[in-house]
């Protein structure tokens, strides 16, 4: 182990966590690892190898799926509020281990140990609302037109939940889906980013902890590993009822084609352009903390961050100089260390799509007011630290358009009411998250009305980043449509069943029809 990650305690996490220098991939449960391919993961704080993980063979992937059809023959027996009862004994398990897989969380993807501890907080949040969600999986009893009958509606688990993470939440996505499809008597096949796998096998560790303490069937959870390809096992696979994917618009459309192709369901978490609109009667000191936090956190790399600040005329100066400001005070450096704001970008290859997005700004007219780059130099030594950048662009700019998966923050002017400024907002393809600051009620409320922001988050005085779990999470357009976490999002991972009773010694029809024999 490197200096570094020596003196941040990210060996002592690892050995917390069950990591070694690893060449694992597939798991089921307990000790079953593949035989493919070799994936390094290397840690973009410092460069340094982290551990080596197999990808999952073809071979590989059915026994995996064999054993999780088998367990979920038991699992989908056991009543939901035991299920709840397991769940919550991960919870607890996640609250022993949260510093060593927040350190690791922090570690391999690049985000602030601050944000680390965040991530394993909301999977330790999900799991509390999944206990209470155990017995709370009701349907509806309705009154029948016919005498003597009774309807009513059920929910059934559909069987082998399939789930395809991103990089950027590598362990909290999971959770989301997980928990949920646990109570609701699924069981889960995992494929975590190739570019964050000892994450996945760190929290496959935990799980199969609880699962070998409470004697249960390995296959409950499952853990693949690999590229595209071996997502792929899961996308065509008719034993797989539903594919929860979260990354890019242009992976989630290829998935859902596939997962379509053979009447399966999708639930897509896919890319945002998010925008906070700023009007003139926005506090301010406000404004910056949740636009400057909505831009730079995790650098740039979430799909809540916000790209674009769409500010009414009569404030622009004043925020855009106020912005200025709050970024000349940011510290760009080692995350594990909590006095600096900004950690490293996944890789190299995000390096380069963060300077070609300044680039083409520039190319398109625009104007960069805080400048970008990349840092080299000692502590900067994995090539993936840069400068969060602003640039004033108008909306209607291709760059704009699109989302960079990097910390770069377009200031967008408008003028007139706040229909204009919605307008704006909405005149992009994607649909996540956006917010709204301003202290006018009016305003506010238009906002989230039907003629308002079109996205499936829509905040007043907060940012564009950082949902809460108790809220269905997901958006609409090219993010997908799908939601995830609170409210009644545990629908997606069971079938509805409709039963109708006759207690009677008649058999009568439905609409009046006779049929006599």
């Amino acid at each position: 182990m490197n200096t570094l990650a020596a003196d941040f305690g990210i060996d002592k996490a690892l050995n917390t966590l069950g990591i070694k220098d690893i060449n694992e991939g597939t798991s089921t449960g307990s000790n079953n690892f593949s035989n493919g391919e070799i994936i390094k993961s290397y840690s973009p704080v410092d460069g340094e190898l982290i551990a080596k993980v197999k990808a999952t063979t073809k071979e590989d992937y059915e026994i995996v799926m064999t054993t999780a059809t088998s367990a979920f023959k038991t699992w989908r027996l056991m009543p939901a509020p035991q299920r709840g009862e397991v769940v919550r004994q991960f919870g607890d398990k996640l609250r022993e281990k949260k510093e060593a897989l927040g350190k690791l969380v922090s570690y391999e993807m690049g985000k602030s140990y601050q944000e680390g501890l965040g991530e394993v907080q909301e999977m330790i949040d999900i799991c509390d609302f999944a206990v209470g969600l155990s017995r709370q999986l009701h349907g509806l009893t309705m009154h029948s037109e016919r005498p003597g009958h009774r309807m009513y509606e059920q929910y059934h688990p559909l069987g082998v939940v399939g789930i395809i993470s991103a990089f950027n939440f590598p362990v909290a996505v999971w959770a989301w889906n997980t928990a949920l499809a646990w109570v609701c008597g699924d069981v889960c096949v995992w494929k975590p980013s190739e570019k964050t796998p000892v994450c996945g096998v760190a929290c496959q560790n935990i799980a199969a902890e609880v699962f070998t303490e409470n004697d249960l069937p390995e296959g409950i959870s499952c853990l693949i590993n690999g590229n595209y390809k071996v997502g792929e096992f899961m996308t065509k696979d008719t034993r797989v009822p539903l594919i929860s994917a979260t990354g890019s618009t242009r992976m989630g459309k290829i998935v859902a084609k596939q997962v379509a192709g053979r009447l399966g369901k999708s639930l897509l978490e896919l890319g945002g352009n998010n925008a906070i609109i700023v009007t003139p009667d926005a506090d301010i000191k406000m404004t910056v903390i949740g636009a400057v936090f909505g831009a730079v956190g995790t650098a740039g790399q979430r799909c809540t961050s916000t790209r674009r600040l769409i500010i009414h005329e009569s404030v622009y100066d004043k925020v855009k100089n106020t912005i200025v400001g709050a970024y000349k005070q940011l510290r760009i450096g080692n995350p594990l260390d909590e006095n600096n704001h900004v950690g490293p970008l996944i890789d190299t290859d995000a390096v380069k799509i963060y300077k070609q997005a300044l680039e083409k700004v520039v190319e398109e007219g625009g104007h960069i007011i805080v400048d970008g780059g990349v840092f080299s130099g000692k502590g900067y030594e994995s090539g993936c630290y840069v400068k969060p950048a602003i640039a004033e662009a108008q909306p209607e700019f291709e760059i704009v358009q699109h989302e960079t998966f990097a910390p770069v923050l377009y200031l967008l002017k408008y003028s007139g009411t706040i229909e204009n400024a919605i307008d704006i907002q909405n005149n992009v393809a994607q649909g996540l998250s956006s917010a709204i600051m301003t202290n006018n009620l009016r305003e506010a409320e238009h906002f989230l009305s039907v003629q308002g922001s079109d996205c499936g988050i829509a905040n007043v005085n907060i940012g564009t980043s950082g949902a809460e779990i108790g809220g269905a999470f997901g958006g609409e357009k090219d993010t997908g449509g799908g939601r995830e976490s609170g409210s009644d999002a545990w629908k997606i991972y069971m079938r509805r069943q409709t039963n109708t009773i006759n207690y009677t010694t008649e058999l009568p029809l439905a609409q009046g029809i006779k049929f006599d024999l």
